[in-house]
């Protein structure tokens, strides 16, 4: 898939879940998006910033783990203008990692052998990720179709039940160390639009 701009929020502080002026166009949510976009777009604030920093420092460990193919979904109150809608900062991302297993790998083995990645309260902790995750290769597509229908269905509404839009990133390391080198340098100038 072909990378999208990432659309502002829309008078109600969220991403629109689909383009309002041709609601039946192919570009909906989740916007397909390279994670150097992600960064440039989001990375505003201190706070902002420093979670966009566990953002890549969890796909470091993810890449160095072994898992390399697949895509995440990101959304959460980070996709949100929280500071304006809610007068807060976003405390975290929420991302649900689909992927496909090392070679020669099971669940079960891929879990024992990599826990803390797979420990939401450390994720939490250590990378300020709420994450979770989906593997591709073991599963039968009737799981895969439900999975993505219950995070479809989840994270298409705001808990008050308003509809709005999410981000899809490619789980390749293609684009991480140019997305690391904006952050940096946006750390570094104090960007904070």
């Amino acid at each position: 898939m072909t990378p999208v701009r990432i659309p502002d929020w829309n008078p109600q502080g969220v991403l629109p879940p689909n383009d309002p002026v041709d609601p039946t166009a192919a570009e909906r949510s989740p916007y397909n998006v390279s994670l150097t976009d992600l960064v440039l777009h989001f990375g505003t604030t201190e706070k902002r910033q420093t979670i966009l920093e566990g953002l890549l420092d969890f796909r470091a460990a993810l890449h160095a783990a072994g898992i390399i193919d697949g895509f995440q979904w990101v959304n959460g109150s980070f996709l949100e203008d929280v500071e304006k809608i809610e007068n807060r900062a976003p405390a975290d991302m929420d991302v649900v990692t689909f992927f496909h297993l090392p070679q020669g790998q099971t669940q079960q083995s891929f879990a024992s052998a990599h826990p803390d990645l797979f420990n939401h309260a450390d994720t939490k902790t250590r990378f300020h990720m709420d994450a979770y995750f989906v593997p591709l290769n073991d599963n039968p597509p009737e799981y895969l179709v439900q999975r993505s229908a219950y995070w479809y269905s989840l994270w298409s509404h705001r808990r008050n039940g308003q509809w709005k839009g999410y981000l899809h990133i490619d789980l390749a390391a293609t684009d991480d160390a140019t997305a690391v080198a904006e952050l940096r340098n946006a750390v570094a100038e104090g960007d904070t639009r």
